[in-house]
């Protein structure tokens, strides 16, 4: 190969190298300078907060309790202002509150779609479509020494004066008008939280229909009314659909007590009705003009004005008749 040739190429391929080095360190100072240019400051996305979050799911109208509530980490560039943050307000601040619209699992919690206690409107949304909110008088004794709090069930009795047949003598007498009746409050309590003492209120407030309502009111002009405690693991509500749960309703009661079932010293004024006399077969024994009247129990009753039985029309009366029995007993040989 001519020598000149082969020269050329390697001054070529220096050539080639050469270039190729320049380019790359020119290339390396152009982004180094755009990089200083920006000071080398990176964008940083904004830390998540903490959003108050269910839990679990809450139903309309259904009270809040701490373990249907959560933190949950959210991105703040897009934060909606209604939602809840953690480090504002406690998460014991939204215990005890209705929801006034569902929630699902992880949905963040609006202060718009809850009704916090206190507030107007409270009561309303504690209450089940349809039913009714009315409150009786309370004492101590009426409602087993202030340990009935809102949300336990109670029996509702109604003790009255009774007043006698033809409004002679009074009685005293103790029913069962209502059955588990749901207490939604006690004076203005509408939860209990633990450690509180118990409190003796002076009214409590049932969740009944609208006709047990009225049961109610006429039964608080009648007579004394008292709130009977029932226990969380009572047989009759076994005996009950278990879909209804805590979405049962109170029912009619159907048991009483009279006064004169708690004291032997006082008459029942509606005794039990006296059994009739038995009914006595008698047998008249005609002797010609004179009759004896016989029982069957052997007793003989003679009276001379009664009567014979009267005889068809068209017959005389028979003369007695005389049956004679003669009994025969064989010899025995000496």
């Amino acid at each position: 190969m001519n020598s000149k040739r082969i020269v050329f190429l390697l001054l070529a391929v220096i050539v080639a190298g050469t270039t190729a080095f320049l380019a790359r360190a020119w290339l390396q100072s152009e982004r180094a300078a755009i990089a200083a240019q920006m000071g080398g400051q990176h964008p940083v996305s904004k830390p998540a907060v903490q959003v108050l979050v269910a839990r679990t799911a809450i139903h309309t109208g259904q009270l809040v309790k701490p373990e249907d509530l959560r933190w949950q980490p959210w991105p703040q560039g897009n934060l909606p202002p209604s939602y809840i943050v953690e480090g504002k307000r406690p998460i014991g601040d939204f215990v005890g509150a209705v929801a006034r619209s569902q929630f699902h699992v992880g949905e963040p919690i609006v202060e718009s779609d809850i009704v916090m206690p206190g507030s107007r409107g409270f009561l309303a949304a504690v209450l089940k479509p349809g039913l009714r909110a009315v409150s009786i008088p309370a004492t101590a004794t009426s409602t087993v020494s202030g340990f009935i709090y809102a949300g336990d069930r109670v029996d509702v009795l109604l003790t009255h004066a009774l007043i006698g047949q033809n409004g002679q003598g009074q009685h005293n007498a103790t029913e069962t008008i209502l059955r588990n009746a749901r207490v939604i409050a006690m004076d203005q309590k509408l939860d209990f939280t633990p450690g509180d003492k118990p409190d003796v209120a002076k009214t409590a407030t049932l969740e009944l229909t609208a006709k047990q309502t009225e049961i109610v009111t006429l039964a608080v002009k009648m007579g004394d009314l008292s709130l009977v405690l029932r226990s969380l693991q009572d047989p009759a509500d076994e005996e009950r659909d278990s879909a209804s749960g805590e979405d049962a309703t109170a029912e009619l009661g159907d048991s009483y007590t009279h006064d004169s079932q708690v004291s032997r010293l006082i008459k029942d004024p509606n005794p039990p009705p006296k059994p009739p006399d038995p009914m006595k077969t008698s047998v008249f024994v005609l002797h010609g003009g004179h009759a004896t009247k016989q029982e069957l129990d052997g007793s003989v009753v003679s009276d001379p004005n009664t009567a014979p039985p009267a005889e068809p029309d068209g017959t005389k009366p028979t003369a007695p008749r005389t049956t004679t029995v003669n009994r025969t007993q064989e010899s025995v040989p000496q």
